[in-house]
């Protein structure tokens, strides 16, 4: 799907004012220009998060909005229920432009399920480390890879793309998961997944795991971070920049525990920072995190990044001075890139600037009232109440820079 580019996000890394010498300590990286396939697995990890379901509308329709947003794949996995199978089912038949990824075991029952709901692409998983082996599975090292080789001779005799996820890759013998992805490039598997289980990576590692793999075999790769250690979005760039070339996320960054890599950050991140080429509707992020959030009941903290309630809320008095001047100084992103908005927070914390500004906003310009204000509201020591810019007042705003700007 070609999502239009947006003038604002594609010159973001241009404004020498915004960015300031931030490129200069970043230098180089591997990612610039590289285009980079974004997979988002809501309704497979994301419903493996506590307390998250989803009819099968709302299956459809997430799937629906997830391709206008542009993600180059989606995946679900039919064998769950039969309301997942019937969601499949209808997810394929939608004809969306993102590749449909059937998500089960490395067994054959499996495949015959991803077959029944009409996907083209299926994607089968089995651990590989050998406390998975020894307490999970009971099963040796041979067993996994023969059970393995099977279930991809069997997709493919059915005509069935297929990609191997290599569970918990990241605490198994490195030798094991090279002879391992040998042998499903050796299968003519199109994928081959890494995932870090349970969060044991460091970003450095996670490097080093892919680079491994990638030396090896000539399969495109996928990562799939956990966030146990808080590190899933630094620990999937890392798998990029080592040669993966598709990443695993969801929406608010839902999953098994404490979830996988977040759609909006990850997208974001790897366009503003590294460069990449990415497939996304970015003023859509704030849109589909709400989406999700209301479908689910799990709440969206507000401590978010980009789509969170405090990620464009200012409120002390210095930022919120330099804000209603400047919005880059304290702004990489502008809000409307993600479908956010500007809010400023008046209360104990306001300076001048803001109480003018609030001031103005009735009306009001003298003097004295703005120091009335002030001591008023500092006085209290709470946070008061909170404005939100809407498009009206931000073009208000535009139109009294020059008065806000002056030298005082």
């Amino acid at each position: 799907m070609l999502v239009m580019k947006d003038d604002i996000i594609e010159k973001l890394g241009e404004d020498v004012e915004r960015v300031g010498f931030g490129p200069r300590y970043n230098g180089k990286n591997s990612l610039k220009g590289r285009k980079i396939k974004i997979l988002d697995s809501t309704l497979r990890e994301g419903e493996q998060f506590p307390g998250c379901s989803f009819t099968n509308s709302q299956r459809v329709q997430i799937a629906w909005t997830l391709d206008f947003l542009g993600v180059d794949a989606i995946e679900i996995s039919p064998i769950i229920s039969r309301q997942h199978m019937e969601a499949c089912k209808k997810i394929v038949q939608a004809g969306l432009n993102a590749t449909i990824v059937a998500h089960g075991r490395a067994l054959r029952k499996d495949i015959d399920q991803a077959l029944e709901c009409g996907a083209s692409f299926a994607a089968l998983y089995h651990s590989v480390s050998d406390i998975h082996l020894k307490y999970k599975l009971r099963v040796s090292r041979e067993e996994a890879l023969s059970r393995t080789l099977d279930a991809v001779d069997y997709a493919k005799a059915h005509g069935l793309q297929i990609r191997v996820t290599l569970e918990d890759a990241s605490r198994a013998d490195p030798e094991y998961v090279v002879a391992f992805a040998k042998e499903l490039e050796r299968a003519h598997v199109d994928r081959i997944s890494l995932p870090d289980t349970v969060g044991i990576m460091a970003p450095s590692g996670m490097y080093n795991l892919v680079k491994h793999v990638k030396d090896s075999v000539n399969v495109p790769l996928d990562v799939h971070c956990h966030n146990d250690m808080g590190l899933a979005l630094a620990n999937s760039i890392a798998g990029l920049e080592a040669g993966a070339e598709q990443v695993h996320v969801t929406v608010n960054g839902l999953g098994e525990r404490v979830g996988i890599a977040d759609l909006a950050q990850t997208s974001l991140a790897l366009k503003v920072l590294y460069g990449a080429d990415v497939n996304v509707r970015f003023n859509m992020l704030f849109e589909i995190s709400r989406l999700i959030e209301e479908y689910t009941s799990i709440p969206v903290p507000n401590s978010a990044p980009l789509v969170g309630g405090n990620a464009y809320k200012h409120k002390a008095g210095t930022h919120v001075a330099a804000v209603l001047r400047n919005p880059k100084t304290y702004e990489l992103v502008p809000p409307k890139v993600v479908g956010n908005r500007r809010r400023l927070v008046f209360g104990g914390l306001l300076g001048k600037t803001g109480a003018e500004f609030l001031l103005r906003m009735f009306g009001i310009e003298a003097e004295t009232e703005t120091k009335k204000l002030v001591s008023g509201l500092k006085d209290l020591g709470i946070d008061l109440f909170e404005l939100e810019l809407t498009e009206e007042m931000e073009e208000l705003l535009k139109k009294e820079q020059d008065v806000l700007n002056k030298v005082e």
